[in-house]
């Protein structure tokens, strides 16, 4: 029998604004000392009262436009009651049925641009941080309260995805739209971007769907994969067995590689939404979303699509290019520093190919540098480029010169005069290096003579030996056919 997956992904993000989402608090908590970032709103003392967070709910318009979402005319939020030892309040404040996005979009273009429905975007606080702790027999959990209140976006989807390939291909397409339009770092490993997914299995001929379970825990994109591909299977094998499926929430265990039962899910009409009384809805006026849709970047898609198209640049150096904005920025403000003659396809792809090679290797070497701490600048790069293709240096001494920019932010100009790097070129001083070689390496000049061509090569090679990489390859070329002639 044949069973289809059916997965649908709720995903948290945490926005990187100053404040707390409803309060003034700092929402800089990851490297602060535990439960120093309080205040009265936080806790939920009486008196305490919430005010909107005006850079969270921009933020969250971004995010809407983004991913081709419609934005709500008017928004409120809504209290949603639960109780755990993390909420502080009691309550969450969230927005249950006026979220502030809807009907979006993301599509996945290793699968045939398949279309991955945005359900809804909404607004909401974080919870508090719980740590449990098993230490010699005893088990006991801590509470840090620093995280509570910072804002955060849940961005939902439609059960529309079919494997942890699709799964891991939405996430990384999310993560990189958030990091480009710079509302939050979308890192799992430090818990900014978590994710749950719903996930059901039922027979591919099937319209019904199967009981959903919700997976938590996983706080890499691998173990996303891993348990998305366990769960998968664990419903299938429960279906093959008569194994009623329960609707439960379970959590990713790393540790044995399988989820474990948490607690049985709740419905919506559990949580006992209602208005948030304390904060008025909020209008959200056209003028206002497209005052921030014109200061959005251009997107990696429509990036990528125009290297494609205006550059010629091939479908695998154009993703590499968009993979990250502050990237793709450089390369684009590099293109602007070029003089008109030099804005050609050949050049822009000797371009691309020096980013995705040695500017990629030094980056990834370097993985804490931020790209404002870069020593050298676009104009620096473009300059480079310049004298390259004026050929006054080869390939070999252009990564060379391009090192030195990195470790030292000097200008190309000056480190190729600094360090003598310039081609050689001059006939006299090259024809004197090439004959003291053929007088060096008579097999060589004899091979040449019976008619083996590659030997040629070899003395080639000597003479770049000989410059260190600095002769003009063709001026070398020449001589030494202008020299072995007159042996013929």
């Amino acid at each position: 029998m044949t069973y289809k997956a059916v997965i649908g992904l709720e995903t948290h993000v945490q926005l990187n604004t100053n404040s707390k989402m409803f309060s003034s608090s700092s929402a800089k908590y990851q490297n602060s000392e535990p439960n120093t970032l309080v205040d009265p709103t936080t806790m939920g003392l009486p008196g305490a009262l919430p005010v909107v967070n005006i850079k969270a709910i921009e933020s969250a318009i971004k995010i809407g436009i983004a991913l081709d979402c419609s934005v709500a005319e008017s928004t409120k939020f809504d209290r949603k009651q639960y109780f755990y030892p993390d909420l502080m309040k009691g309550y969450q404040i969230s927005q249950f049925d006026e979220p502030i996005c809807i009907n979006g979009f993301i599509m996945l273009e290793k699968k045939n641009n398949k279309k991955i429905r945005i359900n809804r975007v909404h607004m909401e606080e974080d919870v508090a941080k719980l740590t449990h702790i098993n230490s010699n027999g005893n088990s006991y959990s801590i509470l840090d309260i620093n995280r509570s209140g910072t804002p955060l976006m849940e961005i939902v989807t439609e059960p529309d995805l079919g494997s942890s390939d699709e799964v891991i291909e939405y996430i990384e397409s999310l993560q990189q739209i958030i990091r480009y339009i710079k509302v939050g770092s979308a890192n799992m490993e430090e818990g900014s971007f978590r994710c749950d997914a719903n996930i059901s299995v039922k027979e591919e001929r099937e319209k019904k769907l199967g009981t959903k379970v919700e997976i938590k825990n996983m706080n890499r994109i691998s173990a996303v994969a891993e348990a998305v591909d366990y769960e998968i299977k664990r419903q299938i094998n429960n279906i093959e067995n008569n194994i009623k499926i329960i609707q439960e929430t379970r959590g990713w265990s790393e540790e044995r590689k399988k989820t474990i039962p948490q607690r049985t899910k709740e419905e919506s009409n559990d949580y006992r939404y209602f208005p948030e009384p304390d904060i008025p809805p909020i209008t959200i006026k056209s003028s206002w979303i497209d005052q921030i849709r014109n200061k959005l970047p251009v997107l990696p898609k429509k990036r990528k699509e125009k290297y494609i198209k205006n550059y010629q640049l091939n479908e695998y150096d154009a993703s590499l290019l968009t993979n990250d904005i502050n990237f793709s920025d450089f390369f684009d403000k590099t293109i602007n520093f070029l003089p008109k003659k030099l804005k050609n396809n050949e050049t822009i792809k000797y371009l691309a190919n020096l980013m995705n090679g040695e500017f990629n290797r030094l980056l990834n070497n370097n993985s804490s540098i931020e790209f404002n701490k870069i020593k050298f600048t676009e104009k620096d790069l473009a300059e480079l480029i310049q004298i390259y293709k004026s050929n006054k240096i080869n390939n070999k001494i252009l990564k060379n010169v391009f090192e030195q920019m990195w470790n030292t932010g000097e200008n190309p100009e000056k480190i190729i005069k600094d360090n003598n790097l310039s081609i050689v070129a001059d006939t006299d001083e090259l024809e004197s290096t090439i004959y003291n070689i053929i007088e060096d390496n008579p097999k060589a000049v004899e091979d040449f003579l019976s008619g083996k061509e590659q030997s040629k090569k070899f003395l080639l090679g000597q003479v770049m030996k000989a410059t260190k990489g600095q002769a003009d390859p063709s001026v070398s070329n020449s001589l030494i056919n202008k020299i072995l002639d007159k042996k013929k």
